[in-house]
């Protein structure tokens, strides 16, 4: 009896184990999915730069090819001013914990673009 309820207690801590270890792994996909799209999202505020693509449909973008779903896009909007602009992201990313059903996890990232900074000025 004893050495049953050991084996369970052991099965139990394995399965929490390999979903906290999923749930790192998420979380961490999610950063750089979240920090690819807004460093992809920044620059496109002021000028296309060869892309087709918006500064939203760019950050969705780049979020999808990481793995993750674009949630929010802040400060996407074109600027053709020479202001500095920082971009805000979020992205989520599912899924499936074992004993546990779908889980979200989301990340947050911002990048800065600094439009004068391509003349070379500090």
């Amino acid at each position: 009896m004893v050495t049953v309820t050991l084996v369970g207690l052991l099965a139990l801590l394995a399965v929490g184990l390999a979903a906290v270890g999923l749930l790192l792994a998420a979380a961490g996909r999610a950063q750089t999915a979240a920090d690819a799209a807004a460093l992809a999202a920044a620059p496109l505020t002021f000028y296309s730069f060869g892309s087709t693509n918006s500064p939203y449909g760019e950050a969705a973008r780049y979020a999808d090819l990481n793995g993750a779903r674009l949630v929010g896009c802040g400060g996407c909007a074109v600027d053709r001013s020479w202001r500095p602009r920082t971009v805000e992201i979020e992205v989520a990313v599912e899924i499936d914990l074992p004993g546990f059903g779908p889980v979200g996890v989301s990340a947050l990232a911002a990048a800065e673009f600094v439009p004068a900074q391509l003349l070379g000025a500090p």
